[in-house]
């Protein structure tokens, strides 16, 4: 039970039966009395205004057991209608500054009105929190304060992993969870109040849950539900609910002073440079260092606070901060300038723990890097350094909770995730880069972005906050104060901001109708372009169909918390038995590089890489060796030798391996495989077949492959010319002997980059990608609407177009019986994995592939032999003339081209080999021994691509002429 509090009127006769933390202020605001009520409320009493927080949820009076009286006159004259004005008699705002209690004690108010009114047996509330460690360590707070366990009235519920049982009554729990649950249970029956906390933070999994939350209160009229923010724009959620009441507290924190960086400069005597701004992150990451110099131009960074600067007024200060906030680089982390911070408050200031907002994980890494290697700061036997990430375990996560030995000063490395619902409690100082990593999304190019932005004076507010929880504490700011003002109030939703693929299939799995119509009702709705392109993905990759309904595939998607495409990949790869190699290559998509690459060594480091990549041009099979290395050594109890020795990151395959874990559990539950580890793995040693799964997950993130003499060049579909990161396997490729890459991410900076790719042939795509077409042509399929094009013979056409058919048959049968056994379709498995496996990688189907053909060994001066039986003829007759010069000339000119261009060399002492080029494509013909049978074999080389290796006819002359004819949209063939 809570402990109670008597009250009274008088601030001075409050008598206390059993002590509380801090007292809170409280000020309610009654919308429907216009008036309001001020008093004292200490923590954990059931006061008059904990009473005002009820009445706003039940105004009968009669608590968790009827509706108001307008909505029950209602139904007692069979009027089931719930207008949308009448939303708010459902609905609390709860606006709550930082360090007021709402998140520990509300739930806690409610429940404990539930119990003295007897319903306590009825009651369940459900309390969301935006991540993991919020949810947890808030669970295991107000249990502590019950003098319970974990898991009796009060329990936690996160992906994979969670602490309750029959008799918990107050529920934490992930936003996700909740939106699971939803699945299967639309109505959330049994459930009686929910609670959503930090919807300031504007996450999609928050606006998407308010609206089905706003759809299903007319359904659940006994519901209740309370939306918690930290912030004071509860009018903004007040109104979207039709006026719902507002509590505003404003929280009882300890003072905080604030240091700008004009006031930290002034203090620490700290002079800045050009030079000693520069970020080191390390021999590893040198080109990360590297790219902080002189920019040609102005990054978003500096370009939203270059006015503010320019009008900035720093008088007041002295001449030595004055020059160094003149060459301050807004672009840049600081590093140098948090070690000085962290050596003031070590060396000056009173004991207590630091926490250190940073903007990522290569941020945190080499900043932690550079401070144990300092003298003082680095010495662990008075400085213990922690770090806080999404990426982390939990068990890793909640050492920050702890604290150490009293001459032992606790320093925190943490992203945005410690700004809310978090209390380290011997947290004294934060140092705030005032930065954070936001994604944001090109609807035109369909180019996801993630880069540093500023943070929102909301946010600032927050970190600040996490000083004077539980003591009086102090902020340093790494930003002037003209910076702040020029912060935006509140941070751009998610859903205006990020990719739709994931909850455009949350939408249908729900069952909410139109995805447009359901997004519109949102706070904010995104754009219009944003949601075309999450629905025609899905449609691809084969989650809706053409009616925007939920498929079966869509239906498996949508139960596995991942991205869509990661989750397909994970499907198929338990479906066809390769399951391992598969969670290994998701479990590495979901982190980051294992590999390090230091400078002073990084010819070593390539070598080591080298070794596991092979030649099998992916990163993700490399991953997957790697990975697969670092088992067995582990095995041996030589792990840490193992990723010294090929410069792997331990922490990184610890973090892949836990993935691992959590991704064959999910998948267990599917049904689609079981736990015998022969069964599952049969096909795991396939690398054709893995590569093949692998390229089903991340289709249609295509590129398209052109071996230049020296280089690759490399094109998508959106972008155009794109490129490679310097660390991809790939990427130090001069040529690569495959037609395609498959990629799962690309990023645009100044140029777009692809982070991973999987080299796959011809066969792999038309098998285990999307959709299949017939074009204008024998022999002539496309896929995504044309702009993927091959040409082939039309009887292998036919048997592509067959197995393709009786493959996606397949998979459709085993999503709907889990339980069958594929072996029954053995003939059609062993043909899939024949055309994949003996598929030379020539990209001979594709209109305008390249390849550079080396001289031959064997060089002869005799006339091309006579060419095989389908195969076009060097010198034979065609409507064009009696040799192929003749009729590619007929060819391209009917298609409105210039004529063809040749280009003949002299490759050795008496051959001559000639390129033809025609309509921006080159052909390579074989050395012969002159010039006009070098042009002529180069002429039917390119006959014979654009025939698909058919004799030529007339008639497919006529055709191949519209065909290569110019449309107006230029759309150039791949």
């Amino acid at each position: 039970m809570c402990p109670k509090l008597l009250y009274s009127k008088g601030k001075n006769s409050i008598s206390k039966t059993k002590s509380c933390s801090f007292p809170l202020f409280v000020l309610i605001e009654d919308l429907n009395l216009k008036q309001k009520v001020s008093c004292y409320l200490p923590v954990l009493c059931l006061s008059k205004i904990y009473e005002k927080l009820l009445s706003f949820l039940y105004p009968t009076g009669k608590l968790g057991l009827t509706v108001n009286v307008a909505l029950r006159f209602r139904y007692e004259n069979k009027s089931l209608t719930i207008h949308e004005n009448d939303l708010c008699l459902f609905v609390v705002v709860v606006s709550g500054e930082t360090g007021c209690g709402k998140t520990t004690q509300i739930p806690q108010y409610i429940l404990e009105s539930e119990i003295e009114s007897g319903h306590g047996a009825l009651c369940s509330v459900i309390c969301t929190q935006p991540r993991r460690i919020s949810a947890m360590s808030v669970s295991e707070r107000v249990a502590a304060e019950r003098g319970e366990k974990i898991g009796e009235s009060v329990g936690y519920k996160v992906r994979l992993e969670g602490i309750k049982s029959r008799d918990t009554r107050l529920l934490f729990c992930t936003t996700g969870i909740l939106l699971r649950r939803l699945l299967v249970d639309r109505n959330l029956k049994g459930v009686t109040h929910v609670i959503v906390d930090e919807i300031h933070e504007r996450g999609m999994n928050e606006d998407f849950l308010l609206i089905v939350l706003k759809d299903l209160l007319p359904r659940r009229p006994e519901l209740r539900l309370i939306l918690m923010s930290a912030t004071l724009n509860a009018e903004l959620f007040s109104s979207y609910f039709g006026g719902a009441p507002m509590l505003q507290i404003p929280g009882f924190t300890y003072p905080v002073q604030t240091h700008f960086l004009e006031d930290v400069l002034d203090m620490t005597g700290y002079k800045l440079t050009p030079y000693n701004q520069v970020d080191d992150y390390g021999q590893d990451k040198t080109w990360k260092t590297q790219k902080q110099g002189v920019r040609k131009r102005k990054s978003r960074i500096a370009f939203v606070v270059e006015d503010a600067l320019e009008a900035a007024n720093f008088k007041e200060y002295t001449s030595q901060t004055r020059d160094s906030l003149s060459c301050w680089n807004p672009d840049l982390i600081g590093f140098n300038l948090i070690e000085n911070i962290l050596c003031h408050i070590c060396k000056k200031e009173r004991p207590g723990a630091i926490l250190v907002f940073m903007t990522g994980w290569d941020d945190i890494n080499a900043l932690k890097d550079q401070l144990q290697a300092h003298p003082l700061l680095g010495d662990q036997s008075k400085v213990l350094i922690l770090t806080c990430h999404g990426s982390m375990a939990s068990s890793d996560q909640r050492l920050i909770f702890d604290k150490p030995d009293d001459e032992v000063r606790k320093i925190v490395l943490a992203t945005n995730m410690a700004e809310t619902s978090i209390t380290i409690n011997d947290v004294v100082f934060v140092v705030d880069c005032g930065k954070a990593k936001e994604s944001s999304y090109d609807a035109l190019n369909n180019t996801p972005c993630l880069l540093p932005s500023w943070i929102s004076k909301a946010s600032a507010l927050q970190r600040r906050g996490r000083a004077g929880r539980v003591q009086p504490g102090e902020c340093y700011r790494l930003y002037p104060k003209c910076v702040y003002d020029a912060f935006a109030d509140y941070q751009l939703p998610e859903l205006l901001r990020t990719p739709l693929q994931s909850l455009c299939l949350q939408i249908k799995s729900l069952q909410l109708g139109s995805i447009p119509e359901f997004l519109s009702k949102a706070l904010q709705s995104p754009e219009l372009l944003s949601v075309q392109n999450a629905v025609e993905y899905l449609k691809i990759i084969g989650a809706l169909d053409a009616k925007e309904n939920l498929t079966v595939l869509g239906h498996h998607l949508s139960m596995l918390p991942v991205e869509p495409k990661l989750g397909k990949m994970l499907i198929l790869g338990a479906m066809f038995h390769c399951l391992d190699p598969i969670v290994t290559v998701v479990a590495g998509l979901s982190v980051r590089d294992p590999f390090l690459m230091p400078l002073d060594k990084k010819d070593l480091a390539e070598s080591a890489k080298s070794q596991f990549a092979g030649r099998y041009y992916s990163d993700h099979l490399t991953v997957v060796r790697a990975y697969e290395g670092w088992k067995e050594a582990e095995r041996e109890q030589v792990g840490y030798e193992y990723c010294w020795n090929n410069f792997l990151s331990a922490q990184t395959l610890k973090a892949i391996d836990s993935l691992r874990k959590q991704f064959l559990s999910l998948l267990l539950d599917t049904g689609l495989f079981n736990d015998e580890q022969n069964t599952c793995n049969e096909w795991s040693h396939d690398e054709h077949f893995v590569r093949a799964v692998i390229c089903a997950g991340l289709y249609p993130g295509i590129c398209s492959v052109m071996n230049k003499e020296k280089s690759v060049s490399l094109k998508t579909m959106e972008d155009g010319p794109v490129l490679l990161y310097s660390n991809s396997v790939n990427g130090k490729e001069s040529s690569i002997p495959y037609p395609w890459l498959v990629f799962n991410e690309k990023v645009k900076v100044n140029s777009v980059f692809l982070r991973d790719s999987t080299a796959i042939s011809d066969s792999i795509l038309l098998l285990f990608g999307g959709n299949i077409s017939k074009g204008v042509l024998d022999g002539h399929l496309k896929m995504l609407g044309g702009y993927l094009e091959f040409f082939m013979n039309p009887a292998l056409a036919e048997i592509y177009l067959i197995v393709k058919r009786e493959f996606d048959e397949l998979i459709q049968t085993k999503l709907l019986n889990p339980k069958m056994d594929i072996h029954c379709f053995q003939e059609l498995l062993s043909a899939v994995r024949l055309l994949v496996s003996e598929d030379r990688c020539e990209g001979k189907f594709v209109l305008n592939r390249q390849l550079i053909i080396p001289p031959t060994k064997n060089l002869t001066s005799a006339a091309p032999p006579p060419p095989a039986p389908g195969m076009i003829s060097r010198n034979g007759s065609g409507p064009g003339g009696d040799n192929s010069k003749s009729q590619l000339q007929t060819l391209v000119t009917r298609a409105g081209h210039e004529a063809p261009l040749y280009q003949t060399k002299q490759v050795r002492n008496i051959q001559f080999q000639s390129t033809v080029v025609v309509n921006g494509m080159e052909f390579v013909g074989q050395p012969c021994s002159n010039k006009k049978l070098a042009e002529k074999d180069a002429a039917a080389e390119a006959l014979q691509w654009l025939m698909g290796g058919n004799q030529s006819r007339p008639e497919d002359i006529e055709r191949l002429s519209v065909l290569l004819k110019p449309s107006k949209n230029k759309k150039q063939h791949r």
